[in-house]
């Protein structure tokens, strides 16, 4: 039972790397751009690594991702 519910979030994830596809970004996605693209309107253009035009699915993607770069940091055990 501990594990399983440890592991939640495994779950939620549908589709791995779907956002970097989308955006073109080769390694790590800078914290600016998931800013941009959190903050953008629906059909706005925002420069990614080329220039990109928000979609619904698009902007909902990179909220969950700065959500879990955020759990990533808080989960951390202090030294």
């Amino acid at each position: 039972m501990a594990q399983r519910k440890r592991l939640w979030i495994k779950g939620a994830i549908k589709r791995p790397g779907a956002l970097r596809k989308q955006l073109g970004v080769k390694d790590k996605i800078p914290a600016g751009i998931l800013a941009r693209l959190a903050a953008a309107g629906i059909g706005a253009r925002v420069k990614a690594d080329g220039t990109v035009t928000v979609s619904r699915q698009l902007k909902r993607r990179a909220v969950l991702a700065r959500t879990l770069r955020g759990l990533r940091k808080r989960g951390r055990k202090r030294a």
